[in-house]
């Protein structure tokens, strides 16, 4: 039988981050954890990473599909956060990032690693940003550095 399983540490890998500028406040904890976690984990280098600032989650896709069209990325991790309002604009605004982001990972055949929070208020937001619930990007820059090893082994 033959079992292919990704491990995190992935020293020569090559990984960008795509970030929305609304919401920072949550969104640099998000950074601060896929940076450590890439670092500190994965073994890449700082010469390796790549951070590129975007206005809002829904300009993750485009800034995604840039940076996977450029075919010097292993990996891609799109960090951001999407806050309930009152009116439906959360929908559009999360949906569209996750769908848009999904349509690059499989067009691209590049890992896309979704680190976007989608939350109700504010608070979960921060639960997962780095406190209560852990820190999301950190996990999203752990899922990117397994799945580029994953489909290492699968291509080889």
């Amino acid at each position: 039988m033959n079992v292919i399983e990704g491990i995190v540490a992935a020293p020569q890998a090559r990984v960008a981050i795509a970030i929305a500028r609304f919401n920072n406040f949550i969104n640099d904890s998000l950074l601060e954890g896929a940076i450590d976690a890439l670092k500190r984990i994965g073994q890449v280098s700082d010469s390796n990473i790549t951070v590129v600032w975007v206005p809002g989650a829904y300009e993750l896709p485009l800034a995604v599909r840039s940076l996977a069209d450029t075919g010097r990325y292993d990996a891609i991790i799109a960090l951001g956060t999407v806050i309930r309002g009152g009116t439906a604009h959360f929908e559009y605004v999360a949906g569209e990032c996750s769908s848009g982001l999904s349509r690059v990972a499989m067009e691209s055949q590049i890992p896309v690693s979704f680190g976007v929070l989608t939350t109700e208020n504010i608070e979960q937001a921060i639960e997962r940003a780095g406190t209560k619930a852990g820190n999301k990007g950190a996990e999203a820059a752990m899922t990117a550095l397994e799945m580029i090893n994953v489909i290492k082994a699968i291509k080889a």
